[in-house]
């Protein structure tokens, strides 16, 4: 299936920074889940149903080269529009 990209934006953000935009997406997953983003000419209005797949994935590259690792930390949400998606999953724990 070809991938359409909607929005992207990529900053250098500190932990507070990011803590605050992570806290924004909360705050909208409790109201009525419709998450507004913007940065620079691009925007996107997106309403995240009330059950989605939720992935996170902590994950370590290191070149060919041999350079210095870069680690990443990544949460994705996923639906199919229109679809409700089903129960499951294991409990994920964040301490």
């Amino acid at each position: 299936m070809p991938e359409e990209t909607l929005f992207k934006t990529e900053q250098t953000s500190t932990r507070a920074e990011a803590a605050a935009y992570l806290r924004a997406i909360a705050d909208k997953l409790d109201a009525d889940g419709t998450v507004h983003l913007s940065g620079g000419p691009d925007a996107l209005d997106m309403t995240i149903p009330e059950r989605f797949e939720f992935e996170v994935k902590a994950e370590r590259e290191t070149s060919k080269s041999g350079g210095t690792p870069e680690l990443s930390l990544e949460l994705e949400f996923e639906w199919k529009e229109g679809v409700e998606t089903e129960a499951g999953g294991g409990a994920l724990e964040i301490k």
